[in-house]
């Protein structure tokens, strides 16, 4: 009985043992099966990993792309904008070139057309001098008593070339000259400016003096010859102070003879050439009220 336990015993023992095997071998695959699951798992895991990087740069480098051609497209956009303003620009300066040469043109017609004006009357001038100069005496009638107004005339006369015979000092010739004019004795101040100009034409008031000789004309309403006097300050002395004033004055006077549009001219040359003078303010205002008489 006893020996039958123990076979028994032994029986159960090496069953036990047998799947004892059986437990570990299957243990043992089940850990080389872990092992491998883990192991592609791994695999698995990189390779999506690297597949993950791969679609991220791809995607990256797609969004650059994207980005890149949204940039031409703007970039594109500005460089057209750009072509319209510049054919724009250039359209404007052709335009503002062709108005600035024909102005120019226009001015030049205008200046020459001044220029023979002027030239006419200077001739004008000149012959109306010459009619109203006195006659020779080879000229004239012999007398056999002389008038006693003649007599004080030419003592007063003689007297008068003594004074200014002593006057050599410029500044006291030129006072004296300025003088006259103050007393409103524009002739007796036009001949003293004329013999001041031709005794010292090299002053430094000898353009000032021409300035003076114009304006008597100016006052006596003598419109042209004040013209031609003022056209040789401009032509002699253009660098002389009254320079200015010498082309307000002509305007002015080209405005009384009627001919406003070498005033014009004359007024709109002054702006130009003397913009911050207080001549250049006159002369703006006197265009401006011809602008209004002219469009009532």
């Amino acid at each position: 009985m006893k020996r039958t336990a123990i076979i028994l015993l032994l029986f159960l023992a090496g069953c036990v043992i047998d799947e004892f095997e059986v437990m570990k071998a299957d243990v043992n695959q089940l850990k080389k099966d872990s092992y491998d699951i883990k192991k592609e798992t791994s695999e698995t895991k990189s390779a999506f990993k690297t597949e993950l990087a791969e679609i991220k740069e791809k995607s990256a480098k797609e969004d650059s792309l994207n980005a890149m051609r949204e940039s031409m497209v703007s970039l594109r956009s500005e460089v057209s904008g750009i072509s319209k303003d510049l054919q724009s620009l250039t359209g404007r300066f052709d335009e503002n070139k062709y108005f600035i040469d024909k102005s120019l043109k226009d001015k030049s017609s205008e200046m020459d057309l001044l220029r023979a004006q002027i030239t006419s009357l200077e001739t004008q001038v000149k012959e109306i001098q010459a009619k109203l100069s006195p006659k020779t005496d080879t000229d004239a009638a012999p007398k056999d008593k002389p008038d006693v107004k003649d007599v004080k005339k030419e003592k007063k006369s003689e007297t008068e070339v003594a004074k200014n015979t002593e006057i050599k000092d410029p500044a006291k010739a030129y006072e004296a000259a300025y003088a006259s004019f103050k007393d409103k004795k524009y002739k007796e101040a036009r001949e003293k400016f004329e013999a001041f100009r031709k005794e010292f034409p090299k002053d430094k008031l000898a353009g000032n003096a021409q300035f003076w000789i114009a304006e008597t004309y100016y006052a006596e309403e003598d419109y042209a010859g004040a013209i031609v006097e003022y056209d040789a300050l401009l032509k002699n002395y253009p660098k002389n102070e009254k320079a200015p004033a010498a082309l307000l004055k002509q305007g002015y006077s080209f405005i009384e003879m009627g001919d406003k549009k070498a005033a014009r001219g004359i007024l709109e040359q002054l702006k130009d050439k003397y913009p911050k003078s207080k001549e250049a303010a006159l002369a703006n205002k006197k265009l401006e009220d011809m602008n209004k008489k002219g469009k009532k």
